[in-house]
């Protein structure tokens, strides 16, 4: 199953450097460990905003929640999901 999912990052203003910094190396290791494995299949940057947008490859809702919730910042994350479906008039035959 394929989904749509924004997420945006809101990292307390007042969180110790040294503590951002590593939670961000976390996730991006972890996200490019997905990316890897096909389950991130998209990733993008939302210009101007701490945020992006991401297609997930995933067998199940559950499955895309489990991941979300190993993110090192889904607990400071607002995070908005919708389930993707083949559209019949798309030319790829790779877009499941």
């Amino acid at each position: 199953m394929l989904f749509h999912v924004k997420m945006t990052v809101r990292l307390p203003v007042d969180m110790d450097p040294a503590k951002a910094a590593k939670l961000k190396a976390d996730e991006k290791e972890l996200a490019q460990r997905l990316q890897r494995e096909g389950k991130w299949r998209h990733l993008w940057r939302i210009a101007g905003h701490y945020a992006n947008y991401s297609v997930f490859d995933l067998e199940s809702v559950e499955a895309l929640h489990d991941t979300l919730m190993q993110l090192p910042l889904f607990p400071y994350m607002e995070i908005e999901v919708d389930g993707l479906c083949r559209h019949p008039s798309s030319i790829h035959e790779d877009d499941r």
